[in-house]
């Protein structure tokens, strides 16, 4: 840590929402270019739990993304919900990269950034639901890796706890910084932007870095970084459920739902 505090890092994503999203017929990669898309969910709740870290210890945020130049928008919301930078790495050498190939890209351009503390992650991205990315990150960083964590608590000598929230459990863990953190929903409630960090975030400049604006092996990015491929891409089929409608007073209907709930074993 800084006398400046802490130096944050928040990986963010944007998300179609479009249903008519388009396949590229030869790489099976979906066409993210040209398509509307939001913030992944799970990356606001990581950009909050960098806020309210910055409020308790200062320091400085950088958002960090990896695609094409729509996805600028996304990096302002975060920057409109009191975010200090943003970095888009873009270039078409990135186009096609599987998780692998992502957080490769990320990582050296965190390494580039330099004395960063601490890399944030939401748990998964809703469009691919891996949640590989912030794991990969933290390999290439060879950093300690604290996933699915619902609270940060105060540190010392570059040590921070966490909690980790669990299937069945809770863990409360130490950890030495620099690290990759992966933050679950269930962490906190995501703040609104005020009008005027809104206004203020577009009086901020986003850097664009391609592969020549940091160092990268151009065989480890993009398509030919990404081990993984898709073999096939189809629609699932839409399947006719049949409709019941139940006959009698209210009561009779309950009763007669629940009778079918439990032949089900829904009940």
């Amino acid at each position: 840590m800084s006398s400046m505090g802490l130096k944050i890092v928040v990986c963010i994503k944007q998300v179609p929402v479009s249903n008519n999203l388009k396949i590229d017929p030869i790489t099976k990669n979906l066409i993210r270019s040209g398509e509307s898309g939001i913030m992944n969910p799970f990356d606001k709740n990581a950009i909050e739990a960098a806020l309210r870290l910055k409020d308790k210890w200062g320091g400085e945020i950088t958002l960090l993304s990896m695609g094409p130049p729509d996805f600028e928008m996304t990096l302002r919301q975060g920057l409109a919900m009191g975010c200090d930078d943003a970095i888009l790495l873009s270039s078409r050498q990135f186009g096609g990269a599987d998780t692998l190939a992502t957080g490769y890209v990320l990582s050296q351009a965190i390494k580039e950034l330099g004395d960063v503390d601490l890399v944030l992650f939401g748990r998964q991205s809703v469009d691919a639901d891996t949640s590989q990315v912030g794991p990969i990150v933290s390999e290439f960083l060879d950093w300690p890796q604290i996933t699915f964590v619902s609270d940060l608590h105060s540190y010392s000598k570059q040590a921070m706890t966490a909690t980790r929230l669990l299937e069945n459990m809770q863990q409360k863990i130490e950890f030495q910084l620099p690290a990759v953190v992966t933050v679950r929903s269930e962490m906190n409630e995501p703040r609104y932007p005020t009008p005027r960090n809104i206004q203020q975030s577009y009086k901020k400049d986003i850097r664009i870095w391609d592969e020549k604006s940091f160092q990268v092996d151009p065989n480890r990015i993009g398509l030919k970084g990404s081990p993984t491929f898709v073999r096939s891409v189809w629609a699932p089929e839409k399947e006719a459920k049949a409709t019941k409608f139940l006959k009698g007073t209210a009561d009779e209907a309950i009763r007669e739902l629940l009778i079918q709930l439990r032949a089900n074993n829904l009940l």
